[in-house]
């Protein structure tokens, strides 16, 4: 049923009462997930798409059970934010906002990893897992499919692009996670990875990486290991060297992070490497046997 999050998630939405807080609150809420619950201070007492809102995580948590969080708040206030909702036992907490400052990104990291917390961002898209019914964040619901393929991914459009790329293949999806294009993310291409091979459900996995450190490279020598093909695209193979291109952590410095060391490393691990993202659904029907 798919990794971190199902139909059984509680899910509590802090920043609730802005105006993309509510928007995706709905939307959440269309595509089948508990959301029980928001935050917002001052504004307690209202509703949202008739979600009852609290002025703290606490007192929703209290009233309400509410086990996950996604975060709708501006970057400057996400350090405070993430860190009541891990203070409060949640996991995981889904941090949407970019702009979050480096050492913010460095508190709200260690604290999520002193509490044992899964943390999905800064900068994320969020999480869906269409066969549970369960997407916090801002993903489009439409473009999900129940099934068996795990994806992970930095970036957003590229993730829609491919995912509405499977679905139209009749490849469904299991998990679906935005890891963040932070230079400091929670969880790694690794820990997602580490779940999707514990996961029954997923019998593949595709992973959506970009120019900038060393993350690709770090799944790639933890996929020697894995029994689960997996099949990978690369954004960034024109970048110019030294010059960030689109997220902050899509920066090539002194050798490290380039699109040729990651797709080297990749496909010495035995990952099949799309060229195009249109080309990452026929190659994973044919890892799975599957005519493309």
């Amino acid at each position: 049923m798919g990794i971190l999050v199902d139909e059984r998630t509680k899910v509590l939405v802090q920043g609730i009462t802005g105006r993309q807080g509510a928007f995706h609150t709905q939307q959440m809420l269309e595509f089948g997930t508990r959301v029980v619950a928001g935050v917002t201070p001052g504004r307690g007492g209202r509703e949202v798409a008739g979600v009852p809102v609290y002025d703290t995580v606490e007192a929703a948590v209290d009233k309400h059970g509410a086990t996950a969080a996604v975060l709708f708040v501006p970057g400057a206030l996400a350090r405070d934010a993430a860190f009541e909702a891990l203070d409060a036992g949640l996991s995981p907490v889904v941090v949407i906002a970019e702009h979050v400052p480096l050492q913010d990104g460095l508190d709200i990291a260690a604290f999520a990893a002193a509490r044992g917390a899964a943390l999905i961002g800064p900068n994320t898209y969020g999480l869906c897992t269409p066969a549970g019914r369960a997407k916090l964040g801002i993903p489009p619901g439409r473009i999900f499919r129940p099934g068996r393929v795990g994806v992970v991914a930095r970036s957003g459009t590229l993730s829609y692009e491919i995912v509405a790329a499977l679905t139209e293949a009749d490849l469904g999806q299991s998990t679906v996670v935005g890891v963040g294009g932070d230079r400091v993310v929670g969880m790694s291409f690794v820990e997602v990875l580490k779940r999707f091979a514990k996961d029954d459900e997923t019998q593949a996995v595709v992973l959506v990486g970009e120019i900038g450190g060393t993350a690709e490279e770090e799944a790639a020598e933890f996929a020697k290991g894995l029994d689960k093909p997996i099949v990978a695209y690369l954004a960034g193979a024109a970048a110019p060297q030294g010059k960030r291109m689109g997220h902050a952590g899509a920066i090539i410095e002194r050798g490290r992070g380039s699109f040729e060391s990651k797709r080297q490393a990749l496909e010495a691990a035995g990952v099949r490497v799309a060229s195009l993202p249109w080309e990452v659904a026929p190659l994973v029907a044919a890892a799975l046997g599957r005519a493309g």
